[in-house]
Parts: structure tokens; sequence; C-alpha cells
């Protein structure tokens, strides 16, 4: 194309839909490995600093992750006023959790991540991302599997964040966006605690599995609202849900949240703020009429499946 001029030699290319690639280019692959669940790379980003990629599709980088986590962590953290602790399915990268440590209420962090040698990765090269959450005395990693946790766990949790990788059939965790589940997470909810999901993209493509996963926490949670985020390495705008058996205010005043952040936060936040938090709260109007549109639910019979994965390129040319 007239005007363009190429700048990388290596390309990870991230299926979309059967139609839709986007790819990103790198200039050096940092970390690779074929673990027991997944395939890792981690490489230097030609716009957006380092990224992290499972199984073909792009989970974070440095220089728009805040966009993502900021916007997992905190909705659920505001709502709930004061957590002392919390339960991270998932998160290896360990953003999620330098974002929960940030408030002075918490006293417990356990994240559960099934794949030791992606969370040892992310330690090594993705210091930018955890911020020295691993090093936290507050904090605890588990390497095991999340249902595992749930099924043997007798502590009850304020917050629950499900921040795991996208239900691909090939990858490990589409039995973990169902309704069987979501009730084992309930099971260690403590009666005012909040449950935020990583519910996938939102884009038409997709839409209608994201509909399915908010009416399927209906069928567990009382009170459920659907947020979302956009995230430039991610190519389209990516959904959250967050659930409670208490009502959710979703018409919160501004000003009362600032003062919440400055009394119960270290600070240091890009994303959220009182009028952010406003705004993200407001369900879109095309993501309100395909939930009330698709009404089935998922089941470990029927669980949700993503397209795709993706590869990673050399440019021959």
């Amino acid at each position: 194309m007239a005007g363009s001029e190429l700048k990388a030699d290596l390309w990870i290319t991230e299926y979309m839909t059967p139609w839709d690639i986007y790819a990103h280019g790198a200039t050096e692959i940092l970390a690779f490995q074929k673990t027991a669940f997944q395939e890792m790379y981690i490489v230097q980003s030609g716009s957006y600093g380092k990224g992290l990629i499972l199984d073909g599709k792009w989970q974070s980088s440095t220089e728009d992750e805040f966009l993502y986590h900021e916007a997992l962590v905190h909705p659920a953290m505001i709502a709930h006023q004061a957590p002392k602790k919390v339960l991270i399915l998932g998160g290896g990268e360990g953003a999620t959790s330098r974002e929960v440590l940030r408030w002075n209420t918490v006293e417990t962090v356990k994240m559960v991540d099934i794949d030791g040698e992606v969370v040892e990765a992310c330690k090594q090269h993705l210091p930018e991302m955890h911020a020295g959450a691993f090093d936290d005395p507050r904090h605890e990693v588990v390497i095991g599997d999340a249902l595992d946790i749930l099924d043997n766990s007798s502590q009850t949790w304020d917050i629950v964040i499900s921040d795991l990788s996208d239900p691909i059939e090939e990858g490990p965790s589409f039995k973990l966006f169902t309704k069987e589940f979501y009730e084992k997470v309930n099971r260690v909810l403590a009666p005012d605690g909040k449950f935020v999901l990583q519910a996938g993209p939102v884009a038409s493509p997709y839409i209608a599995i994201h509909a399915r996963l908010v009416n399927t926490l209906k069928t567990v949670f009382r009170d459920n609202v659907s947020y979302t985020t956009f995230v430039p390495t991610y190519g389209e705008p990516w959904s959250l849900t967050l659930s409670s058996h208490t009502p959710i205010d979703t018409r919160p005043e501004p000003a009362e949240i600032d003062r919440l952040l400055q009394e119960k936060t270290t600070g240091g936040l890009s994303l959220i703020d009182g009028t952010t938090y406003l705004g993200l709260l407001q369900t879109p109007a095309y993501v309100r009429r395909a939930i009330a549109q698709h009404q089935e639910i998922y089941t470990l019979s029927e669980p949700p499946k993503f397209f795709g994965k993706g590869v990673t390129a050399q440019n021959q040319s």
C-alpha cells in the first residue's frame, strides 16, 4: 500500500474470526515455552512495549494493560468499599494483584494460576506489570486448578476476580465460564462479596457469547452489571461483569468515589476515577439488547468456545 513502511520482520497474528486477523509487529522474542497447558510467548512489540501471548491470543502489554487491569479490579473494590480478602483466579502477569494491593484495606490476596511456568516467566520478564506484587507479604501464589481451590476452600472472600484466559477449546479455561463454575464461586463469596469476570469481546461477532455469559451469571447472582473497556492491543471492545447479591449502585456520585479512592488506595491510577467509574457502569444499548435477546446459558455440557488461536510468523520479504 502506498505510503506504508513495515518495520517488523516478526508478526504475532491473532485470528479474530474466520475472516479477520489482527497482527502486532514484534522486534524480539523474550521467552517462548510450550507448557503443559498452553503455548506462551513474551515479546517486545514495536508499539506497545512487552506483550504476553497465550495460545496465540494477546493477553496484555506493558503500554496499555492498565486499561484492562484497572477496569477489571477497581469497580468491584469500589462497590465493596472496604475489601479485606481477595481471591484472583488466573492473573499470571501479576498486574491484577498489583491493582488489588493498591487498596490499604486489603489484608490477604490469593492468586491461583494453573500454569506455574507462565507465572515464573512473567516474574522474570514483566516486572513493569507486577511491580513487585509477588513480594508483597499480603500476597500468596498458588499454582493449581481454580476448580480445586473453589471445591476445597473453607474460606470466604470479599472479592473474587476471574482473570482467566479466553475459553478457546484447546486452552485450559473454557470450562470455567459456566453455571457450575459460578455456583462454586458463589459458595466461597462473602454475603456482601463481589464477583468480577473477564467476559470476552463485545464486538458484533462475539456479542451473543457475552450476552449468554451475563444470563448465565443471572442464574447465580442477584445483581449483575456488564461493562466495557477498550484496550488497543485487543483490537476490539472488551467486556467485564460485576456480580453481587447486594445492590450495585450504577449511578454513584463521582466526587464521593474520588474521596474513597484518595482515602483507601495508594493512588497512581491512570484510568479509574469517580467520573470514569460512573461511565463504566452504563452498559451500552447494543449490549443491553443482546442480553435481552440471547437468553441461553452456558453449562459444562455446553460451554462457550471462542474462535481460534494465532500464529507467530517471520516476514520473508
